[in-house]
């Protein structure tokens, strides 16, 4: 993150000389004028440090550093006195000051100080990046995979950890971007700094240029207090642009342009920022697609897409199901204080064979909703989704119907029979909903166990139309 730095100092010529010395750090400084002064616009700049005389400061002294010591910052005040007194900074020091400074020391000792005071608040800021049990941010060896082609995907990932261009991750949804992002910063030089995420399709278009560049106070109604934003937040870091996609195109414009030389400046704001930040984006869209359409600029693509990895979808990596869902119940488990240490053979089938529309997602959410429902200490057919179930009767007689070959079979590997025999099975069963339910969506996804929009897009995949089921209407 950025460091704010705010200062408020009486003496001129003190102001002027810190000004010099400061701006050679990594600091974004705050200066505010004595004539122009207001405490609770000091208050509202959101500096991490405050750097004050003490002559400036409101009374009663108590209640004008409670108001710093309760934002939600958690600054750091530094105020320098005038004084060589110990008696003077200790009821400092008693008032909530975190740090008294006497301003007569040479300079070099009061920047010294200063520049001390600004690196324990980098410390401070990389101590919250652990989480309650001190781990830190996922490595790449949590993807680990007996599938070959996540082995190569690894293989390509691991190649471009180290550098600093843009990345664009490509995948169906659920695959695991965010989680794959938050490896690679972790195994880059950045990992020392801070990781931030943002969901651009969840943010407001109003309010996307504030939640990115951060504003100024009363840069619109209801700004009362400065706001940085994502860009300044992962200063030195990663930041994760999620859904690329779905972003309008005007922001894109105001995004392309801050990507060039990573300088922008806030609403409201006049000076320029300049922050140093890794971009990944990630998308389950065809952004080549979009291009076509108008809907995605291609100088914002170009610019993001410096290195492109697309993540496997599950359905391409069954050996990996098996150790996955061992770790979800594992995990899950745990979660509930239940204890569940295995699957019966045939949920694990069951597992393995599903083709996962929903991909990394939907396993753990299956497997979180067997152990919940589960009485024994093992997850049973009985326990996983209705979807996952396999009707014997059906698959026999599918497998000796015309739709399979069993003569071309030793020209597959098991994987793509698996595939091919569970794709079948599934138009099978939608048409078999379908004509039940006339081509209604919300029936059909309601007596399958699944959401409209897997429902939606499985049709898709299978080159299923519900208007060829309409004709069963009375």
């Amino acid at each position: 993150m950025l460091i704010r730095v705010s200062c408020a100092i009486k003496e001129e010529k003190l102001q002027a000389d810190l000004k010099d010395r400061l701006s050679e750090l990594d600091v974004q400084l705050i200066f505010t004028q004595e004539s122009k002064m207001s405490w609770q616009e000091l208050a509202r700049s959101c500096a991490d440090i405050f750097i004050i005389s003490k002559a400036l400061i409101p009374k009663p002294i108590e209640s004008s550093i409670f108001i710093l010591n309760n934002l939600p910052e958690k600054p750091i005040t530094v105020v320098l006195h005038d004084l060589e007194s110990s008696e003077e900074h200790a009821i400092l020091l008693a008032s909530g000051v975190d740090v008294v400074l006497y301003s007569g020391i040479s300079f070099d000792s009061l920047s010294e100080a200063i520049e001390s005071i600004i690196e324990s608040r980098r410390q401070f800021h990389y101590m919250e990046r652990f989480d309650q049990r001190g781990r830190f941010q996922p490595r790449l060896n949590d993807f680990i995979s007996n599938s070959r082609e996540m082995q190569i995907f690894l293989d390509e990932t691991q190649q471009v950890v180290s550098s600093d261009s843009s990345l664009l991750l490509l995948g169906e949804t659920g695959v695991g971007k965010e989680h794959l992002s938050k490896a690679i910063h972790a195994e880059s030089h950045r990992s020392s700094g801070p990781f931030i995420a943002i969901n651009m399709a969840a943010i407001p278009e109003q309010l996307m240029e504030s939640e990115l560049f951060g504003h100024e106070q009363g840069a619109f109604t209801g700004a009362v207090r400065s706001r940085r934003g994502a860009f300044e937040m992962a200063h030195q870091g990663t930041l994760f642009l999620d859904e690329i996609g779905e972003m309008s195109l005007q922001t894109q414009s105001k995004l392309l342009r801050v990507l060039q030389d990573f300088e922008f400046v806030p609403v409201g704001g006049e000076k320029p920022v300049w922050v140093d930040v890794r971009i990944i984006a990630a998308t389950n869209k065809n952004l080549e697609e979009e291009i076509e359409k108008g809907n995605f600029r291609k100088d914002l693509y170009y610019r993001l897409s410096v290195i492109t990895l697309t993540l496997p979808p599950l359905r391409k990596r069954s050996e990996d199901i098996p150790s996955m869902a061992n770790h979800f119940l594992n995990l899950f488990t745990k979660k509930v204080g239940k204890e569940i240490n295995r699957f019966s053979q045939l949920a694990m089938e069951a597992l393995c064979n599903y083709s996962w529309p929903g991909n990394i997602r939907e396993l753990m959410n299956v497997i979180e909703r067997a152990v919940l429902l589960c009485k024994s200490d093992r997850i049973s057919i009985e326990n996983l989704p209705t979807t996952l179930h396999l009707n014997p009767l059906s698959l026999s007689s599918l497998l000796n119907s015309d739709d399979f070959d069993s003569s071309t079979w030793g020209n597959k590997t098991l994987p793509e029979l698996k595939a091919e025999i569970i794709k079948e099975i599934e138009k099978k069963y939608l048409k078999m909903i379908l004509q039940k339910t006339c081509g209604n969506l919300g029936e059909t996804a309601r007596i399958a166990g699944i959401h409209p929009r897997g429902l939606y897009g499985k049709m898709k995949a299978l080159g299923l139309d519900k208007s060829g089921f309409k004709s069963n209407y009375n």
